[in-house]
């Protein structure tokens, strides 16, 4: 790896110190699954040693981590704002790391729906946690009580709908890019459903 760049050397030597730290290895456990010396390895994380790309390569599978990843640099857009859709009343943010991920903010005042025909079945999985109040999920046959703080995980093959019970309350869910088509797909059909005003 050519030193030219000497933020991103700096970088990448602290970060192989800082994996190696998280996974609770010794510069000798570590050298020992990279095949390096644990005075090399000193030095490469120190300074005192030239980062090359052979050594990079076998230090990230070594530290079960990609070259890609032990080489990235800091992004800018670290903090993202929320795409807002009134008419729901929801707050979406994409995962960058993960294209076709996100995350849904959600304010809810009516119970789930009683009638089973308008549950949703699509391909994905859905993660949600309740913000405040407590939520409603169906899921299939089983109905459940998710209170303030607690979670649910779900594949979203299963026929599901969810509400607020006993007064609003607010989720924040995670949705895989199957269960985000899913659910605009859900809200489309929703749409054309609905009475016009």
């Amino acid at each position: 790896m050519a030193q030219d760049d000497g933020e991103l050397d700096s970088l990448v030597r602290k970060r192989i110190r800082a994996l190696r730290v998280a996974q609770g290895c010794s510069l000798e456990e570590l050298a020992a699954r990279a095949r390096v010396s644990q005075s090399t390895l000193s030095r490469i994380e120190n300074g005192r040693r030239r980062l090359a790309l052979d050594q990079l390569v076998t230090l990230a599978r070594a530290l079960d981590t990609s070259l890609d990843q032990l080489v990235e640099t800091a992004a800018d857009d670290v903090v993202s704002h929320p795409m807002i859709d009134a008419a729901h009343g929801l707050m979406r943010w994409p995962i960058k790391a993960e294209p076709g991920m996100a995350v849904v903010r959600q304010r809810m005042t009516d119970p789930p729906p009683d009638n089973p025909s308008r549950m949703r079945a699509h391909p994905g999985r859905e993660w949600l946690v309740v913000l405040s109040g407590t939520a409603c999920l169906l899921l299939g046959s089983r109905r459940m009580r998710i209170e303030t703080n607690q979670a649910a995980e779900f594949p979203t093959m299963l026929p599901h709908a969810i509400g607020a019970e006993g007064g609003p309350c607010e989720i924040l869910g995670i949705f895989d890019r199957d269960a985000r088509r899913g659910h605009q797909r859900g809200e489309d059909v929703g749409k054309a459903n609905r009475p016009s005003s």
